[in-house]
C-alpha cells in the first residue's frame, strides 16, 4: 500500500466525535500529553505539510484551534472535531465552523475538513475527491465538438 493509499484509508475510517465541549478538552489534553508523537497538522487546501510540528507549535496550533472554534462555533455543543480514537488518537478531523455541510451523518458528498492531525504524512486531499457526476457530463459536454 502506498502511503497515499494508506493515509486516505486511515481518513475514510472509523471515527468518533468529540460531541460536548468538555470532550473536547478531554481530547486536547490527550494530544497536549502527546505533543511530541510526530503530528502533521494539515490545513486542507494548502499544500500538505512534509514536516511534523515540534511540540511548541502543537500546542500553539491546539490553542488557537480551540480559541477559532468556541468564537466560531455558536452552539452549546461541540460536534465538529472527530478522531479515531478519542484516548489515543492518531487521526483528528477538524471541520470549519463555516463550512459544515453535512459534516456528521451520511453524505454522498461530504464536505473536507478544515484541518487534519495524523500521525500519517498526509496527501492532497481536494485532489483525491472526484467530481460528481453531474459536473463531469457538464464538463464533458461544454468541451465536446
Amino acid at each position: 500500500m502506498t502511503e497515499q493509499q494508506h493515509y486516505l484509508v486511515a481518513f475514510r475510517g472509523s471515527f468518533t466525535s468529540a460531541l460536548r465541549w468538555h470532550h473536547l478538552d478531554d481530547l486536547w489534553g490527550v494530544l497536549r500529553e502527546d505533543a511530541e508523537g510526530g503530528w502533521y497538522v494539515y490545513a486542507v487546501g494548502e499544500t500538505p505539510p512534509s514536516t511534523v510540528l515540534d511540540s511548541a507549535a502543537f500546542n500553539r496550533f491546539i490553542s488557537e484551534i480551540d480559541t477559532l472554534l468556541r468564537e466560531e462555533h455558536k452552539e452549546n455543543y461541540c460536534g465538529i472535531v472527530y478522531a479515531d480514537d478519542l484516548r489515543q488518537p492518531s487521526f483528528v478531523k477538524i471541520y470549519d465552523p463555516n463550512n459544515l455541510g453535512v459534516s456528521c451523518g451520511y453524505s454522498d458528498n461530504p464536505p473536507l475538513p478544515g484541518w487534519v492531525l495524523s500521525k500519517i504524512p498526509p496527501v492532497d486531499l481536494p485532489a483525491t475527491q472526484q467530481l460528481p457526476n453531474n459536473r463531469k457530463r457538464w464538463w464533458r459536454r461544454l468541451f465536446s465538438s
